[in-house]
């Protein structure tokens, strides 16, 4: 019985924009990555074109409550964007290319700045329940990495700066955005971890000793690659659980959800603005 070729990475990117081409044609400069609970920005979305993750070639599929599984497209601010509705996760047991298969999909399709939101844990013990946290730097913490195996020269450098993962024009405009609108706001070091379990008090303890002010189980890959790419990146968590001692309890998926729609408001607003204010 004869083998069907494997299809390298480079051709099932390439497959999975001919498909999307194939139904939107324009140009788009903006991505957004959105996270749990932190769907309801596609409201402001003049939608022109949706496509289910299901039908676009080599694309993985949420398995996560919350996480809708569409590619919208359209404007916002008077920019053209694509908006991933729901998010692929390390834990749902796909490997870190697959995670971020939709990242080197996006700048096949002209995306040069990419917006991440999260649902994470609050480290600092300053943080409440639906607090806003602008990722100035981050901690990975998972397993394996997205460019880990043979450097596929198309896709960006074998080892990639991250001195400045995070954009620091839009960390800057964003921090203005929030005090002129009276939106309580931080920023602070994200750790991501492998999950699906939360970490244990002692785990908790161990992350905020090595500098994290948040912790969750996604955005690393995602900006990891963005970077090589050379996507300038701005991230935001909605704090949805508090990990500092004295303030650590049991919580259910139902309770981040509804913390994160909490902070939402917020983050849309300053997601909308930054996006107005990019230069075309």
């Amino acid at each position: 019985m004869r083998e069907e070729p494997k299809i390298d990475l480079i051709q099932k990117i390439h497959n999975a924009h001919q498909y999307i081409h194939n139904h939107y044609q324009h140009k788009v400069s903006v991505g957004i990555v959105l996270g749990t609970g932190l769907g309801k920005l596609i409201d402001d979305i003049e939608i022109e074109v949706t496509i289910d993750y299901k039908d676009i070639p080599f694309f993985p599929v949420s398995t996560v409550e919350s996480h809708s599984g569409k590619l919208i497209f359209g404007k916002l601010a008077g920019k053209k964007v694509v908006a991933m509705q729901g998010r692929f996760h390390y834990y749902e047991g796909y490997d870190m290319k697959e995670v971020t298969f939709p990242i080197r999909v996006m700048k096949l399709l002209g995306v040069t700045h990419l917006f991440i939101s999260n649902a994470a844990g609050g480290l600092h013990p300053r943080f409440e329940i639906a607090d806003l946290m602008i990722l100035n730097d981050h901690i990975d913490l998972f397993p394996e990495n997205p460019l880990r195996g043979k450097n596929l020269d198309e896709l960006g450098v074998r080892f990639p700066d991250m001195s400045a993962p995070y954009a620091l024009e839009m960390v800057e405009k964003a921090i203005e955005i929030a005090g002129k609108n009276g939106i309580s706001i931080y920023q602070g070091v994200y750790a991501g971890v492998q999950g699906p379990n939360l970490e244990t008090p002692a785990e908790y303890a161990y992350l905020r000793k090595i500098g994290a002010d948040a912790v969750g189980m996604s955005t690393i890959p995602e900006v990891i690659v963005g970077r090589q790419m050379g996507m300038k990146i701005f991230a935001i968590s909605a704090i949805t659980d508090l990990c500092s001692p004295g303030n650590i309890k049991p919580i259910s998926v139902q309770e981040v959800i509804a913390a994160a729609m909490k902070a939402e408001p917020g983050m849309t607003l300053i997601f909308k603005s930054l996006i107005k204010s990019l230069k075309d």
